[in-house]
């Protein structure tokens, strides 16, 4: 059987899989995708890792710092252009599939370039309470 994202977007196909479109899919929450605020009983639920599709506007910067940091993250590019800051450097993501790791006690914030630009990131593990509030429209 064939199962393409576009044609069962967010949809169980069956036990144990789950086919979607990680735009769509996560635009409802804030471009997550996986981790521990999904409902519990889902496949998508995961206390161990997080996983987000990030679209993000030319110039769109993050809301605050991440402080205090006690989980690892891996983000890479997809498309356009990305900094991460850290307390001590910047990191410039400009080819797609630059990335960067960083651990726990990192401080970080990130900027997106000058054209829209998307990132993967996964991030471990998956903790409550780590998440900055939707922004105002």
């Amino acid at each position: 059987m064939l199962i393409s994202g576009a044609h069962y977007p967010g949809v169980s196909v069956t036990d144990g899989v789950y086919v979607g479109r990680a735009g769509p899919d996560g635009a409802a929450n804030q471009g997550w995708l996986l981790g521990h605020f999904m409902p519990k009983g889902e496949l998508l639920h995961s206390d161990d890792v997080e996983v987000k599709w990030g679209v993000h506007q030319p110039g769109e910067r993050r809301a605050a710092w991440a402080t205090d940091e006690v989980r690892t993250a891996l983000l890479v590019l997809i498309r356009g252009a990305f900094d991460i800051e850290l307390r001590d450097r910047t990191v410039l993501l400009r080819e797609p599939g630059d990335y960067v790791v960083w651990g726990p006690g990192e401080d970080h914030s990130w900027q997106a370039g000058d054209v829209e630009t998307v990132v993967l990131t996964v991030r471990w593990p998956s903790l409550p309470g780590w998440r900055l509030p939707p922004r105002a429209c």
